[in-house]
């Protein structure tokens, strides 16, 4: 496999790409929903006016940001056209809470401190310039505002067994090169508000914008 452009060394290659059958399938949103969204709302996720970034096909994120964290307007925002339309199809239960749009996470369609609260659920390390995409989520939220994410680390995301069947840019965060870029953006992660799982490598935490 040549070298990947987008990171700084060559992805090692992946032999079978299992992303979606995890990704979007019912186990996975399950999970989200009962287990991680559940941690995040004890760690103080909440807010009216939500992002989420990184819709995926069943609208994980702005489900429990509708039924779990208060929201009452969420833009859920994806980079692929056919997710964000499967996502739509998903959450029509939620009626004009919710609206889908294309777009980028290092690039959200919000203006700057307009929202609450910005969702992740596994994007962001999905995301190519996931630093870019840490500044953004800071830009949108007004001071005070919540970034609440669930996250896998390079703990689990590098693993070559993971990399064999699971493709991802390369250079993957830690968490404490996650927190320091938080924290580099503007966000306070006070470490009451930061959990660690699974020998480091599954992490949820609900960061402050300062």
């Amino acid at each position: 496999m040549p070298p990947d452009q987008r990171g700084s060394t060559t992805v090692p290659p992946t032999y079978l790409n299992a992303n979606r059958l995890w990704v979007d399938s019912r186990l996975r949103y399950e999970i989200g929903r009962r287990v991680e969204a559940r941690v995040l709302r004890r760690l103080g996720a909440r807010g009216a006016r939500c992002v989420e970034i990184g819709t995926g096909r069943r609208g994980l994120g702005a489900r429990c940001a509708v039924e779990q964290f208060g929201a009452t307007s969420v833009t859920a925002v994806d980079l692929y056209p056919a997710t964000v339309g499967r996502a739509r199809m998903a959450c029509a239960d939620l009626a004009d809470r919710v609206t889908f749009r294309v777009g980028d996470a290092t690039a959200l369609p919000v203006d700057d401190g307009s929202v609450d609260l910005v969702v992740d659920f596994h994007a962001l390390h999905h995301v190519e310039d996931w630093r870019t995409a840490v500044a953004e989520a800071a830009r949108v939220l007004r001071p005070g505002g919540l970034l609440a994410l669930t996250e896998m680390t390079a703990r689990f995301v590098d693993a070559p067994w993971l990399r064999a069947v699971s493709r991802h840019p390369a250079d993957r965060f830690g968490t404490d090169e996650l927190v320091a870029e938080l924290r580099r953006a503007g966000f306070e992660v006070p470490p009451g508000k930061l959990r660690r799982a699974a020998g480091d490598r599954w992490i949820q935490a609900v960061a402050t914008r300062t």
